[in-house]
């Protein structure tokens, strides 16, 4: 793999401004390897914009950041059309999503309508605006970040827009070590010691060869029919456990399958091998399925979440 060299780099950048958030970072290049989009959750200063903004320092590509507020509207995602009254025309003139690479800040903070605009951007990657459809960058990827429901001034994400979603990671609070590390961070970031910086950003053109080197990447059938039986028992709970029958409205669709044979394809390609393992496909199945489940009222009444239930299956069901 010519380009592997070169991502490796390109994470070692981001572990020198991200402290004790491997997972995540893993994540982020996984987004990044296999042209997915990526939902961050986490309580606020958990560095998840900072863990962007750091992926987007390391490749040379157009950044755009976005934040989401109530009073956000589509066009400001989209871009609209102006009129000229010295032309006597209409000029489109191109919104932030026009950008190869999207932050969506605090995407659960604007009402749906806004949230809804980036269905068509995401899944087509393309815009249409007043009749017209505009193609968006070849490298185009959206890495959001929302706060949990729980907190003030949320809207839950529509289902149809969570589906569009590559992974769904959620971060914890640090150890106490990484604490540690993030204080000393600070300290030296006020005397002007960590301004160290990528030498070499990685070029669009790399980014896409590599996306073309993962899809290369080696998977047994058995293992394909793992990643089908997984998913397809999401829609099946009740011959895993007859007592949760009721736990899921709606399970993953085909579009998880996909996902969770890109994402472990592409951690794959992180790890320096040109096959899938079984581990690959277990390691990212949380991030992968965990938004694409709908949680029923028995569910949420046992207390029992999704990712209580996508560990039930992974335990149930034979690893090749």
């Amino acid at each position: 793999m010519q380009t592997q060299t070169t991502f490796l780099t390109l994470r070692d950048h981001l572990e020198q401004s991200i402290i004790g958030q491997t997972a995540l970072l893993d994540r982020l290049l996984i987004g990044v390897l296999s042209g997915g989009h990526i939902l961050l959750e986490g309580l606020p200063g958990l560095a998840k914009t900072t863990a962007v903004h750091a992926l987007a320092s390391g490749i040379h590509a157009s950044f755009q950041r976005i934040q989401f507020t109530p009073d956000l509207m589509p066009a400001d995602l989209t871009g609209s059309d102006i009129f000229e009254p010295g032309e006597g025309s209409f000029r489109f003139v191109e919104g932030p999503l026009f950008h190869q690479i999207v932050l969506a800040d605090e995407i659960n903070r604007a009402p749906p309508k806004v949230q809804s605009a980036l269905l068509e951007a995401m899944q087509e990657h393309q815009i249409t605006v007043g009749g017209v459809t505009r193609d968006l960058p070849e490298l185009f990827m959206v890495l959001a970040t929302q706060n949990p429901l729980e907190q003030s001034g949320t809207y839950p994400l529509p289902e149809a827009q969570l589906d569009r979603f590559l992974l769904h990671v959620v971060l914890d609070y640090p150890g106490e070590d990484d604490e540690l590390k993030i204080l000393k961070r600070d300290r030296q970031h006020h005397f002007g010691a960590d301004k160290e910086t990528i030498l070499s950003p990685i070029m669009p053109e790399t980014v896409l060869a590599a996306r073309r080197e993962v899809a290369e990447i080696h998977v047994e059938e058995v293992l394909e029919k793992y990643i089908v039986k997984l998913v397809g028992m999401t829609r099946h709970l009740a011959e895993i456990d007859e007592n949760w029958a009721d736990y899921l409205r709606a399970g993953a669709s085909p579009r998880a399958s996909i996902a969770l044979l890109r994402a472990s394809s592409a951690l794959a390609y992180i790890n320096g091998r040109e096959f899938v393992i079984p581990e690959d496909i277990i390691q990212v199945a949380p991030d992968v399925l965990r938004h694409r489940l709908v949680l029923g009222h028995a569910a949420r009444a046992a207390k029992v979440d999704a990712d209580a239930i996508i560990q039930r299956l992974i335990t149930a069901i034979p690893v090749p």
